[in-house]
């Protein structure tokens, strides 16, 4: 390694220890970019994040808990508004970092940190701007994510990006482990550039929105599955919103009934009136017609039941089967 290479090294980590932080941070991406924060020395002065909300499936490392282990101020405000703006202010932020924050940071409050105000989000800007882009991705059949580390704006996510790290959607992904696969990358664009943030020589390029997309808030009712869609389309729509999100649902005899786990039987071609069960498995699961092809469901819950295979959940609701030897039937989703 040459002088002048240990001498930037040296002037970059100089500049991490002195830049002062102040973080707007919720879920595991929250978590995983303080961690890569408080790893490389940098002084975080305090936390902004959010409550878990009631009911809500919490799998993610709370973000407040490792920044209490570490001495740093937690804040948990219902919006941002004049009071914590005063609190930023009287911190004297050197950078603002928001990851996965779930309220859009006002244009006073990203104009307090002179290094800049940075967003992480979990999508290739410009596409899918917008709230809950892991899902929106899977539901629209992406092959594609990842996630980018850019300047925040008055919109939301249509600042100047810094840098972008890209991941493969397989089909054996659901919104979770997308998820996890978008966490690394994050927090590596963290350990990468926030040195080069702090001395002033971070890369920076204009969005093209234009090119790219915007999705609003998914609700639970975006998870009605419509069966004479292709097989593709509502094999997506299930992984997308599979637990730990509401889940796709459709209904049997008018009773809710949610699908948690499907595949693609036949993509192409037709098996049935979309929405008949067309064949049930040895291991339980169900085959059912769609528009174009069938999908198999292997794990499916009635709004009011427990979660189990759908052989079991149908037979101890009283629904019954289409294999049942004293009384087979046709059974539809609508």
């Amino acid at each position: 390694m040459t002088l002048a290479v240990l001498t930037a090294s040296r002037v970059a980590s100089e500049a991490v220890c002195e830049a002062r932080c102040v973080l707007f941070a919720y879920h595991e991406m929250g978590s995983a970019c303080l961690e890569a924060l408080i790893a490389m020395g940098a002084p975080i002065a305090a936390l902004f994040t959010h409550r878990d909300a009631p009911g809500e499936e919490i799998w993610w490392r709370p973000c407040a808990e490792m920044a209490r282990a570490n001495s740093i101020a937690v804040h948990t405000p219902e919006k941002i508004g004049a009071e914590e703006i005063a609190q930023v202010t009287a911190l004297r932020p050197a950078i603002i970092y928001s990851f996965y924050y779930r309220n859009l940071l006002p244009p006073e409050l990203i104009a307090l940190a002179p290094m800049g105000a940075y967003n992480l989000h979990g999508s290739l800007l410009p596409k899918y701007r917008g709230r809950a882009p892991v899902n929106w991705m899977l539901a629209n059949g992406e092959s594609e994510a990842g996630a980018t580390l850019h300047h925040m704006a008055a919109r939301a996510d249509a600042g100047d990006i810094v840098a972008q790290r890209a991941v493969e959607i397989t089909d054996n992904d659901t919104a979770l482990t997308l998820y996890r696969k978008i966490v690394p990358l994050g927090a590596a664009l963290i350990r990468e550039f926030h040195p080069l943030i702090v001395s002033g020589i971070a890369p920076r390029r204009a969005q093209e929105l234009a090119q790219g997309s915007y999705y609003g808030r998914r609700t639970p009712q975006d998870g009605r599955i419509d069966w004479r869609w292709p097989a593709r389309r509502i094999f997506n729509l299930v992984r997308a919103v599979t637990h730990p999100y509401p889940g796709a649902f459709g209904f049997i005899e008018g009773r809710k009934v949610y699908l948690w786990t499907a595949k693609i039987g036949f993509e192409d071609g037709s098996c049935g009136t979309p929405g008949t069960i067309i064949a049930e498995r040895v291991d339980g699961a169900i085959e059912v017609a769609a528009g174009v092809g069938s999908v198999i469901v292997s794990r499916i819950q009635f709004e009011d039941g427990g979660e189990a295979s759908p052989h079991e959940v149908l037979t101890l609701s009283g629904v019954g089967t289409v294999t049942d030897r004293v009384a087979p039937r046709m059974i539809k989703f609508d």
